[in-house]
């Protein structure tokens, strides 16, 4: 079987996103990528959650290393009996999929979808571990296609040559996107703004975009307003976190304004990704505050003097009106006509 992450960025390879093997998890440090490449090794499920809630991973990461997670889980718990492996497992999934509360619903998803993997093999004698992490391969290649035909009807909405600005790290589609690009010889140029304080745009997203060949700029996060009115950006684009059913989206903090900023200048919005079916509404998103100091520093250095307070949503909301198209790979779809994606039982991205 041919894998899905083939022709991409290291950083988009299955094995550089999070591996089992021989009872443990090692997961690509995104803290500190590109200017190092290494792997945090988790040797208990509770510590690939710690390192969920510790953004060693992000984006769509966590949606390999959780699953991983669980194989790990299905290692340490390999001398009970096959009840007694379930009910770990089924609390490992628990633990994992809370690492995080505004993901929390997709994550449960991918957990969970592990332990009928798990049952099948220990009633056939396998070994549940591996089980796990063959299904995880097979998960991803499915999320990768559909994020891949997702990318074709994305790339339809680029003028050809044209200038395309970002945010923060849209990881599956931001590969498939500069993927169909190439093979349809379209040389769009990259805005990436930096996504402070964890400067994912910086690391991630722009060298992911380079390493792919394309002409990639950097700009701070107070900048989009003035490249889109300077440089004539043609199309905004992003991922999203969680698409709720009533066409709002929740994406890391700042894609909000850069909504508002491209509104303005008349630049379409397009965000991509499968709706969730766990959020009906907004109201049930939960906006992860993460720790003030954050805020303070950049990439370790302290910017503000002590005593000045720090504010950090690692997301925000951004409303349907706003937003030109939800990309999925059934299509592009009015954020105000988002259930009509589920409507012939098509299943959600992450549903594995």
């Amino acid at each position: 079987m041919e894998r899905a992450d083939h022709d991409l960025a290291f950083l988009l390879k299955y094995e550089n996103v999070a591996w089992y093997e021989d009872g443990k998890v090692r997961i690509l440090d995104r803290r500190v990528y590109p200017a190092q490449k290494t792997f945090v090794i988790c040797q208990t499920h509770q510590e690939v959650a710690q390192a969920l809630k510790d953004m060693v991973t992000q984006s769509a990461g966590p949606y390999t290393a959780g699953p991983m997670g669980m194989a790990l889980a299905a290692w340490e718990c390999r001398s009970m009996g096959p009840g007694q492996q379930m009910d770990y497992l089924r609390q490992a999934s628990v633990h994992i999929y809370s690492a995080r509360p505004t993901t929390k619903s997709r994550m449960q998803i991918v957990t969970d979808a592990c332990l009928p993997v798990a049952e099948k093999a220990l009633a056939e004698g396998r070994r549940a571990d591996l089980a796990i992490r063959d299904h995880i391969v097979e998960a991803n290649n499915r999320r990768y296609d559909k994020m891949a035909k997702a990318a074709e009807y994305l790339v339809d909405m680029f003028p050809k040559n044209g200038k395309i600005m970002t945010q923060c790290f849209a990881e599956t589609i931001l590969g498939m996107m500069l993927r169909v690009c190439r093979q349809r010889g379209n040389d769009i140029k990259l805005f990436c703004p930096e996504t402070r304080p964890y400067f994912q745009g910086a690391r991630l997203t722009a060298t992911v975009c380079y390493e792919m060949g394309f002409d990639t700029t950097l700009i701070t996060d107070n900048m989009p307003a003035f490249v889109m009115a300077n440089e004539k950006i043609d199309v905004f684009t992003c991922a999203a976190d969680a698409i709720c059913l009533d066409g709002y989206i929740f994406n890391k903090v700042g894609t909000s304004q850069i909504a508002i900023c491209a509104n303005h200048f008349g630049i379409p919005v397009f965000v991509s990704g499968s709706p969730d079916i766990g959020h009906p509404n907004h109201q049930s998103v939960t906006i992860e505050m993460r720790g003030p100091e954050f805020s303070l520093q950049a990439m370790g250095v302290r910017t503000a003097v002590q005593g000045v307070k720090g504010y950090y949503p690692a997301f925000d909301m951004t409303p349907p009106h706003l937003i030109s198209g939800i990309v999925t790979d059934k299509g592009i779809f009015s954020p105000f006509d988002l259930h009509r994606y589920f409507a012939d039982g098509t299943s959600s991205e992450f549903t594995v």
